[in-house]
């Protein structure tokens, strides 16, 4: 079943580890404003622009209070890599067993040449410091993907 999120409801709450093994909760972000993308796989064209292009707006993010997260199905070891590798500078957690994938409903059935397999539908969430999804986007374009959700968390936050 298809677990299809909106704007105004409660994020669905996830624990889940960084790459260096640390459990994180939505909890652990109370009181900060999220932003929290899934993407599809570590060292992968378009997952690693959209990683880069959020690492180098960090201090933007950083200044407002805004907190950056990235979801895949890869374990902590292939983030620990992504990261070292890239120079990354946002928090990456592991979700193999696509438990927050499919409570956030990025987990679906895709079609790629003819071919149709279960994977990660590049969506982004702007949750709010109460924990409510302020914003979504989904099949996301990385292009100019990531001044969009600044300057979205920016105008939330006035």
């Amino acid at each position: 079943m298809e677990t299809k999120l909106e704007k105004g409801m409660k994020a669905p709450d996830f624990s889940l580890k960084n790459s260096e093994g640390k459990k994180v909760t939505l909890a652990d972000f109370k009181g900060k404003t999220l932003v929290l993308y899934f993407y599809p796989k570590d060292n992968t064209p378009g997952c690693t622009q959209e990683a880069i292009d959020f690492s180098e707006m960090i201090g933007d993010f950083k200044m407002n209070n805004v907190v950056i997260v990235g979801v895949s199905p890869d374990d902590e070891q292939s983030h620990a890599g992504f990261i070292s590798k890239q120079n990354l500078k946002v928090e990456l957690l592991a979700d193999p067993d696509h438990k927050a994938l499919e409570a956030y409903g990025v987990w679906q059935l895709k079609k790629n040449y003819g071919k149709e397999y279960m994977g990660v539908v590049r969506t982004t969430f702007l949750i709010d410091p109460k924990g409510v999804i302020a914003e979504i986007w989904d099949k996301v374009k990385v292009e100019g993907h990531v001044e969009t959700v600044l300057k979205t968390a920016c105008s939330l936050l006035k």
